[in-house]
């Protein structure tokens, strides 16, 4: 076993852009089990090689449930204090699973890929109407999402403003007081409760609305449950999708070679989308804070029960272990076993609704604007602060 060493005060400094810290590098060679220090709630492990992260996300073990209600290590001020995907083990957390894994079907995803190209067919329009240049954060990397998630949840578009507003400050970790934070949450879980009072009224064929039937005619969630689940499924597609589509477009119009080889062969699509989730870093400091609840060797350190544990995907996903040139951006690269939407029983239920998203949105965008080029210096691209993902505030292209 390798001896701990002294924690480092984390995260190591506000991140820069899609630039990955370089501590991470030097951990995953040297020290890929450290100890760190969080903001809140103390110290923890952090694992950023691929093999330990598959590790702690597939293993038991690792408890998420047993940090509800706790202190534990974690950069947000906010304590998890509701059960739901992102904060239950099994079977709590099969059985919830369960309940909306339909509406990410194939054939689902389908159809609401179909609604996404309708959306996207029209926003475009709208840009190209407008003439450059074009804010492609606004007018295209969160309409697109929004109206995705709207129809699917069943959650009013005419509510946007409202909601992504609560988004924006609830997943924040520094942009935002402690108080401004826990009120955020405490509103989308109130607006989400209307929309589940407004459902019972009026039922509808959408997934806030099977959710109301699994409760009122199968008891199979309760009240909190059902709301906290709107709630989650509502900012996890907002947020993270608008993030990843906006940084998508931002690495290809900054690698005209990559951008390039797709556009000579968009039938590449699919892998472009798999490497831009691969190659840009999502989150803005490590997440998915596990506690052990046994004594577990990993990384060839002893992590003892009750210690927390989190994991970096964004820095697996960089390991030369399992990527050839794992800093260089490949839209050819296949197989290509990132770990963007996690591993194990908590993959991301939405994966391939997301993926569908993006596929559709960036290989629209790029065939409706062959000249697409950003309109101003990268340099002068203003970057969102202290949130819990990395992001635009603006993307200003000309075509």
């Amino acid at each position: 076993m390798r001896p701990a060493q002294a924690a480092r005060a984390y995260p190591f400094r506000e991140p820069t852009a899609l630039v990955l810290e370089p501590e991470y590098a030097h951990l995953r060679e040297h020290e890929p089990l450290s100890r760190i220090s969080l903001p809140h709630g103390g110290d923890a492990w952090l694992a950023v090689r691929h093999e330990d992260v598959r590790a702690v996300l597939g293993d038991p073990r690792f408890s998420r449930a047993a940090l509800l209600d706790r202190d534990v290590p974690r950069a947000s001020p906010r304590r998890h204090t509701d059960a739901t995907l992102h904060t239950v083990d099994p079977p709590e957390h099969t059985r919830l699973r369960r309940l909306v894994a339909a509406a990410f079907s194939p054939r689902r995803v389908e159809h609401l890929a179909e609604h996404a190209q309708r959306v996207t067919d029209a926003l475009l329009d709208r840009i190209e109407e407008q003439g450059p240049p074009a804010d492609l954060i606004a007018g295209f990397a969160v309409p697109v999402p929004v109206a995705v998630i709207c129809q699917m949840l069943g959650v009013p578009v005419a509510d946007r403003d409202r909601f992504a507003g609560w988004i924006d400050v609830a997943l924040a970790t520094t942009a935002f007081s402690s108080e401004e934070i826990h009120d955020a949450f405490a509103r989308l879980k109130d607006y989400v409760a209307g929309l589940v009072a407004a459902r019972r009224r009026e039922p509808g064929d959408d997934l806030l609305g099977a959710l109301v039937e699994a409760r009122d005619k199968e008891d199979r969630l309760s009240e909190d449950e059902l709301v906290v689940l709107g709630v989650t499924l509502l900012y996890a597609g907002l947020e993270t999708t608008t993030s990843e589509l906006g940084n998508g477009i931002h690495t290809l119009l900054t690698h005209p070679d990559q951008l390039a080889a797709l556009r000579a062969d968009p039938a590449l699509i699919d892998r472009a989308v798999d490497e831009l989730l691969r190659f840009n870093p999502l989150v803005t400091s490590a997440g998915f804070t596990r506690i052990a609840l046994e004594d577990v060797e990993l990384g060839g350190v002893l992590v003892r029960a009750g210690d927390a544990v989190m994991v970096h995907l964004d820095a697996a996903n960089r390991d030369g272990r399992v990527f050839e040139r794992p800093d260089e951006l490949d839209v050819t690269r296949g197989p290509n076993p990132h770990l963007a939407f996690g591993f194990g029983p908590h993959y991301c239920v939405a994966a391939q609704l997301a993926k569908a998203e993006l596929r559709v949105a960036i290989g629209s965008l790029l065939r409706r604007f062959p000249g697409l080029r950003l309109a101003v210096g990268e340099q002068e691209l203003p970057w969102r602060h202290g949130r819990m993902a990395r992001g635009l505030d603006r993307l200003p292209v000309t075509w």
